[in-house]
C-alpha cells in the first residue's frame, strides 16, 4: 500500500490543471507542450513570432473576398462601354475643326454655330414647351390618382394600382404606336398638342409610383387630427397632406421634366411635320451626315440632363429627409 502511494505522489502536479486553488503550477507546464511542435523550427521564440501572422493572413483573405477582382472588371468595362462614346461627344463638342476623327484645338464655334441656327432653337424650344407643360399635368394628375389608390380600399384600387405598372414594363415603342394609331383613329393631326398628350400619358404612372408610397408611408392621424380641430377634408389635404408631400412632388417634377425632354421614341410617333422636337430634330439632321453642332446640342441636352437629375435627388435632403437616392422607392 505504501509502494502505491509513493507512485501517485508524483502525478500530483500533472492533475492540478482543472481546480482552482493549484493553477498556478500548471501554467509552467503550458510552455512546454507548446514548444514540443516547435523544436523542429527552433527555440520557443519563433513559434512566439508565428502568432501574429494568423490575423494578417485572415486579413488578406477578407480583402479578397470583400472585392473580387473580377466583378471590379466586370464594372469597369460597363462603364468604359457606357461612358466612353459620350466623352467623345463632348471631346468633339470643343473641336475648332469640322473633323469628327480629330481634334486639333480646344473651341467654342460649334456651341455660337449652334445659338445662331434658328430651326434647332426653334425646336429647342419646343421641347421645353413639351416638357414644362407634361410635367404639370403629370404632377396634378399623379397626384390626385396616387391619393385615390392608396385611401380606397376596394378591390378596383388594387386592381387599377397593378395597372399603373403596366407603362413602366411597356416598351415605349409599342405606346407610341398606339398613340399615334389613337390619334389618327380620332382623326386629329399630330402637331405639338399630341406630343403633349402623349407625354402627360406616359408620365402619370412615375408619378404616382413616386407617390404612392410616400402617402402610404404618412400619418393619417395628422390628418384627422386637423379635421377634429374644424379644418375641412379639402383643407386637411391642402395645408396637412400636400406640405408632407412637397419634397416627393418636386422631385418628381424635375425628373418628369428630364425624362419628357430627352424622350425621341415617343415624341417621333406623335409629333407633326413642324416644328419638331430636339430629339427627333437631331435624329433628322443625323440621317444626312454628322454635323459637329450635333456634338454641342448633345453636349448641352446631356449637361441640362444631369444637373435636373442631381437636383430632383438633392432635393429630398434640402427638406431634411434622407438620402435623395430613395426617391424611386418613396421612402
Amino acid at each position: 500500500m505504501s509502494t502505491h502511494s509513493t507512485t501517485s505522489t508524483p502525478d500530483t502536479p500533472d492533475t492540478p490543471d482543472t481546480p482552482g486553488p493549484t493553477g498556478t503550477p500548471s501554467t509552467p507546464s503550458t510552455p512546454g507542450t507548446q514548444s514540443t511542435p516547435s523544436t523542429a523550427n527552433g527555440p520557443g521564440a519563433p513559434g512566439a513570432a508565428s502568432t501574429p501572422r494568423a490575423p494578417k493572413r485572415r486579413r488578406r483573405r477578407r480583402s479578397a473576398e470583400g472585392r473580387p477582382r473580377f466583378a471590379i472588371a466586370v464594372t469597369a468595362v460597363f462603364f468604359a462601354l457606357l461612358y466612353l462614346p459620350v466623352g467623345v461627344v463632348v471631346l468633339f463638342s470643343f473641336n475648332s475643326q469640322k473633323s469628327l476623327t480629330v481634334f486639333e484645338d480646344f473651341s467654342l464655334r460649334w456651341y455660337t454655330a449652334f445659338l445662331q441656327d434658328d430651326v434647332i432653337l426653334d425646336s429647342l424650344g419646343m421641347s421645353l414647351q413639351v416638357s414644362l407643360v407634361a410635367m404639370a399635368g403629370s404632377l396634378v394628375l399623379g397626384v390626385a390618382l396616387a391619393l385615390g389608390l392608396v385611401r380606397s380600399r376596394s378591390r378596383l384600387g388594387s386592381f387599377a394600382g397593378l395597372v399603373m405598372l403596366v407603362p413602366l414594363i411597356t416598351p415605349e415603342i409599342v405606346t407610341g404606336v398606339a398613340a399615334m394609331l389613337l390619334f389618327k383613329g380620332l382623326g386629329i393631326t399630330l402637331s405639338t398638342t399630341t406630343v403633349m398628350l402623349a407625354e402627360i400619358t406616359f408620365s402619370i404612372s412615375y408619378v404616382t409610383v413616386i407617390l404612392r408610397s410616400r402617402i402610404a408611408a404618412l400619418n393619417p392621424e395628422v390628418e384627422e387630427a386637423a379635421m377634429d380641430l374644424g379644418a375641412t377634408r379639402r383643407q386637411a389635404l391642402r395645408l396637412v397632406t400636400l406640405p408632407a408631400l412637397l419634397p416627393s412632388i418636386l422631385a418628381s417634377a424635375v425628373l418628369i421634366f428630364a425624362l419628357v425632354f430627352d424622350d425621341f421614341v415617343l415624341a417621333y410617333f406623335t409629333t407633326g411635320v413642324d416644328p419638331q422636337p430636339l430629339s427627333v430634330r437631331i435624329y433628322s439632321a443625323i440621317r444626312f451626315g454628322v454635323q459637329p453642332t450635333i456634338n454641342a446640342v448633345g453636349t448641352l441636352m446631356l449637361a441640362g440632363s444631369v444637373g435636373l437629375i442631381v437636383l430632383a435627388l438633392a432635393i429630398p435632403r434640402l427638406f431634411g429627409r434622407r438620402g435623395g437616392l430613395d426617391l424611386l422607392s418613396g421612402k
